[in-house]
């Protein structure tokens, strides 16, 4: 499949919602200096491409419920596809494991796990390593402060500013 096409309003429409996603369609179109319905057949084709996945709202859990967020590097027994498959499939079960990512070099994966406490974490971890998920070993590192959450810089990744 060939990459959808985008120009300069395409990559203000995706920044725009990137951080502002509740906002309206006539308000985005006007922000990007179209008329409503070529944004809105822009937005559309664009979806369809699955460009865009969702919508979703950024949640402040602080506020919420009190959590712990963790990092966690892993490194599997084995390097054949079946066992990367077979992690691939325990960590989709997993609702507390938010973000799950391989990687190439020293190790596997990367995974964000956010949890009630510290203990609810190794329960989760311990359930990983009990599976036959083929766990060796796993570091872990506990989110003492948010620095920065961003979305991506559309314009600079496609050939633009930064």
């Amino acid at each position: 499949m060939r990459p959808l096409a985008l120009d300069d309003r395409d990559i203000a429409i995706l920044s725009i919602l990137s951080t502002e996603g509740r906002l309206s369609k006539a308000d985005l179109a006007r922000r990007v200096h179209l008329s409503p319905t070529p944004c809105w057949a822009r937005l559309n084709r664009m979806e369809e491409a699955g460009l865009i996945r969702g919508y979703r709202a950024e949640v402040a859990l602080a506020k919420l419920a009190r959590h712990v967020v963790v990092f966690v590097t892993i490194e599997l027994d084995n390097h054949r596809a079946e066992n990367f498959q077979a992690f691939e499939r325990a960590v989709a079960r997993m609702d507390a494991v938010t973000g799950c990512w391989a990687l190439g070099g020293g190790f596997d994966y990367l995974m964000q796990v956010i949890t009630h406490d510290v203990p609810a974490y190794q329960a989760l971890m311990d359930a990983l390593l009990e599976s036959r998920a083929g766990v060796k070993r796993y570091f872990s590192y506990i989110v003492t402060k948010e620095v920065k959450s961003a979305p991506p810089p559309f314009a600079a990744l496609l050939g633009g500013s930064s």
